[in-house]
C-alpha cells in the first residue's frame, strides 16, 4: 500500500509538470522577486564589460532597471501563444518621456542591441504602442485617447497585459483597457525589457499560455 501511494504521488507530480508546460490558464511567474534567475542580460557595445548587477537589481519583489546602460534583460526560455503581464512604475520626479519597453518574440542572435522583435512601447506617454524592430507589423493600431484615460500618474503602479497568439497577432492592454494591436510574422521567442535611459520598476511579471 505504501508503495502504491508513492507511485501515485510520483505520477501526480508528473501530471502537474505536464499541465504547467502548456495548459491555457496556468500561471507562471517569470521573476521570483529575489534575484535574476531565469534571465539574461545583454548590453550594447559601449557598455559591455560593466558590472550588470549595478544596473539590473532585484529588491523586495521588484525588478529595478536603472537605465544608465543601454541594453536589455530577457528570459532564458522561449514562449509562444501566451499572455504576458506585469506591473510597472516610473519613480516620482520622472517625466512623460521616461522610456523603456517590453520586448516580445526576440529572435536570434540575441547578443546584440536590438534583435529582431516587437516592442510594446514602455515609454510613459505612449505606453503599449507596438514598435516593430526589423519586422513589418500589419494593421498596427494604437489608441492614445484610451491610454490617456486609464494611465495612472508618474510614481504610481500601472499594469500591462500583452497577448500573443499563434497567428502572430498581438494585443496590448494597460490597466485593463485595450490600447494597441497588430500582427506580424513573429510567433515565438524569449521576452524581455529594455534599459534605455530611464529608471523603471517592474513587478508581478507573469506568463499564461492561451488558446
Amino acid at each position: 500500500m505504501r508503495r502504491l501511494s508513492t507511485l501515485l504521488c510520483f505520477f501526480g507530480c508528473l501530471t502537474g509538470a505536464a499541465l504547467f508546460a502548456g495548459q491555457p490558464g496556468e500561471t507562471g511567474s517569470l521573476f521570483n522577486g529575489k534575484d535574476l534567475e531565469g534571465w539574461k542580460i545583454v548590453l550594447a557595445p559601449k557598455d559591455q564589460g560593466k558590472d550588470t548587477s549595478l544596473y539590473f537589481t532585484a529588491r523586495e519583489g521588484v525588478l529595478i532597471i536603472d537605465g544608465k546602460v543601454l541594453g536589455m534583460i530577457h528570459s532564458d526560455k522561449s514562449f509562444s501563444n501566451y499572455r504576458l503581464s506585469f506591473d510597472w512604475l516610473y519613480p516620482k520626479g520622472s517625466t512623460p518621456e521616461s522610456n523603456s519597453g517590453a520586448l516580445i518574440h526576440l529572435q536570434a542572435p540575441l547578443n546584440k542591441i536590438w534583435p529582431v522583435c516587437l516592442e510594446p512601447q514602455g515609454r510613459y506617454k505612449d505606453h503599449g504602442k507596438i514598435y516593430p524592430m526589423g519586422v513589418k507589423v500589419e494593421n498596427n493600431q494604437f489608441d492614445q485617447e484610451a491610454l490617456n484615460k486609464v494611465l495612472k500618474p508618474l510614481g504610481e503602479w500601472n499594469s500591462t497585459e500583452i497577448t500573443c497568439k499563434a497567428d502572430g497577432s498581438v494585443a496590448v492592454k494597460v490597466n485593463g483597457t485595450p490600447v494597441a494591436s497588430g500582427t506580424s510574422r513573429l510567433k515565438d521567442g524569449p521576452v524581455g525589457f529594455q534599459s534605455e535611459g530611464h529608471t523603471i520598476h517592474l513587478r508581478q511579471i507573469r506568463l499564461v499560455p492561451v488558446n
